[in-house]
C-alpha cells in the first residue's frame, strides 16, 4: 500500500484492509493474537469441590426461542427432552474438574422434564439437580395462570430443586406466542407461578436481557461490533423490542411483589455495570446472583469485581452456563472450568477467553470467599446437604 492510499484511507474513516483487494480480510474474522508476554497459572481442578448452578445437560423440543440444533416444534404429545450427551462423560469431565454438581437449569416442563429426571437425575442422586421451565405453549390459553402454578407445584413433587426462566420471556414469547406483543416480564398472569415458586422453596433462575451492547446499534461505537455480525440473531436493537433497562426493571418489580420467593439472578444481571448490581442486591433481600458466561464484563475490572465479591461474598454463586447436551460438546465444557478457576484464584493478567478476543484479570480470592462461591452459598439456596 503506498503513502498516498493510506493517508486516503485515514481520510475517509474506512478499514484500511478494506481498501486493500490484497488483504480481504472481513471485519468478524478479526482475531487478534496477543503479543503480550505474562505469567499464566495452570489451574486445571478447583480448589474446592463446586456445585456448577448454571449448566445445560438437555433442552427441550418445542420451545419458543431460536436454536440451530434442537426441532422446534412441540410434537402432539407434548414436549420432548433433547439430551444425547452419556452421562458418565459428564460425570468424568466433573471428575477432572473437581465438580461436585451441576444444576442443569433446562429441565424441561411437563413429560420432558420426567425424562429427564429419569435420564440424569435419578441413577445419580448427589451430582445433579434438575429445575422446571415454564409451559410458554400453553401461556395464551384460558386459565393459563393456575395452570402454570399448579405446574409448579407438581415438578417441586416431583422433584425438580428450580424454576428457570430462559429470556423466552420479554424477548421472545408473544402474546399468540409467535405473533402479536412481546409478553412483559412483570405481567400479572405470571404473579401465581412465582408465589407457588417460593412456597415450594423453588429459587427461581432468571435470565433477563442480554449484553448492553446487544441492544445498541450495530455500528462502529458497538464493542460487540465484530460478534454481531457473526450472530446477528443476537441483536435486540430497534422493532418493537424493550431496552435493557426496561428488562432489568420488570424484573425488579417481580422480585418486589414476591418477597418470599428466592430470585437467583444469571450472569450477573447481564450488566457490565456493577454499581447497579449492587443496588439491586441492596434492595432486594431475596435476589442472589450468578456470572456464568460474563467474565468478559466482570473480568475486565477486576478492582471493582474484587470489592464486589468481598461486599456480597454471600450472595454470588458459581456458574459456567456451560451447555453439555450434546456428545461433542462436553469437551468444549471441560476446557471451560480452568480459565473460571484461574478468574478465580489467581491474580494472573491478561487471560484469554474462549470465542472472544478481550481478556480478563484474576481476582484471587480468598479461601472463605471460594468456599462461599464454589459450594457454600450453592448448599444453602439448593438445600443441599
Amino acid at each position: 500500500m503506498t503513502r498516498r492510499k493510506w493517508m486516503a484511507g485515514l481520510a475517509g474513516g474506512l478499514p484500511l484492509l478494506a481498501q486493500d483487494k490484497g488483504c480481504p480480510l472481513a471485519v468478524k474474522d478479526y482475531q487478534p493474537q496477543s503479543t503480550l508476554h505474562v505469567p499464566e497459572t495452570n489451574v486445571p481442578r478447583a480448589c474446592f469441590p463446586v456445585i456448577d448452578s448454571h449448566v445445560h445437560l438437555s433442552t427441550v423440543v418445542g420451545r419458543l426461542m431460536p436454536s440451530s440444533d434442537v426441532p422446534e416444534k412441540e410434537g402432539p404429545d407434548g414436549p420432548k427432552a433433547f439430551s444425547t450427551s452419556d452421562p458418565k462423560d459428564v460425570l468424568a469431565l466433573m471428575e477432572r474438574r473437581n465438580v461436585r454438581m451441576m444444576v442443569n437449569v433446562t429441565g424441561g416442563y411437563g413429560p420432558a422434564l420426567n425424562e429427564v429426571i429419569d435420564r440424569w437425575h435419578k441413577p445419580y442422586p448427589g451430582r445433579f439437580l434438575v429445575c422446571v421451565e415454564p409451559w410458554w405453549t400453553r401461556a395464551n390459553e384460558p386459565g393459563y395462570a393456575k395452570f402454570q402454578a399448579a405446574e409448579t407445584e407438581k415438578a417441586a413433587r416431583a422433584g425438580a430443586r428450580g424454576l428457570k426462566i430462559l429470556k423466552t420471556l420479554g424477548l421472545y414469547l408473544r402474546e399468540n406466542l409467535t405473533t402479536g406483543p412481546l409478553v412483559k416480564v412483570d405481567d400479572p398472569r405470571f404473579d401465581p407461578m412465582w408465589e407457588a415458586a417460593g412456597a415450594h422453596r423453588l429459587p427461581v433462575l432468571i435470565h433477563v436481557s442480554d449484553p448492553e451492547s446487544f441492544f445498541d446499534p450495530v455500528d462502529e461505537r458497538n464493542e460487540r461490533y465484530t460478534a454481531l455480525l457473526r450472530r446477528p440473531e443476537w441483536s435486540f436493537h430497534g422493532r418493537d423490542f424493550p431496552s435493557d433497562a426496561e428488562l432489568q426493571a420488570a424484573r425488579d418489580r417481580v422480585m418486589a411483589r414476591h418477597p418470599r420467593t428466592e430470585f437467583l439472578i444469571l450472569h450477573f444481571g447481564n450488566s457490565a455495570n456493577l454499581g447497579y448490581m449492587a443496588e439491586v442486591l441492596d434492595r432486594y433481600p431475596n435476589a442472589t446472583l450468578e456470572f456464568g458466561a460474563r467474565l468478559e464484563e466482570i473480568g475486565r475490572q477486576p478492582r471493582v469485581t474484587q470489592r464486589f465479591f468481598d461486599r456480597y461474598q454471600d450472595r454470588i454463586l458459581f456458574g459456567t452456563d456451560a451447555i453439555i447436551d450434546m456428545p461433542e460438546k462436553v469437551a468444549g465444557a471441560d476446557r471451560l472450568y480452568p480459565t473460571y478457576f484461574r478468574f478465580l484464584e489467581t491474580d494472573d493478567d491478561y487471560i484469554p477467553l474462549s470465542g472472544v478476543y478481550w481478556r480478563i484479570y484474576g481476582i484471587k480470592l480468598p479461601e472463605t470467599i471460594l468456599r462461599k462461591v464454589y459450594y457454600q452459598n450453592a448448599e444453602r439456596l439448593f438445600r443441599v446437604s
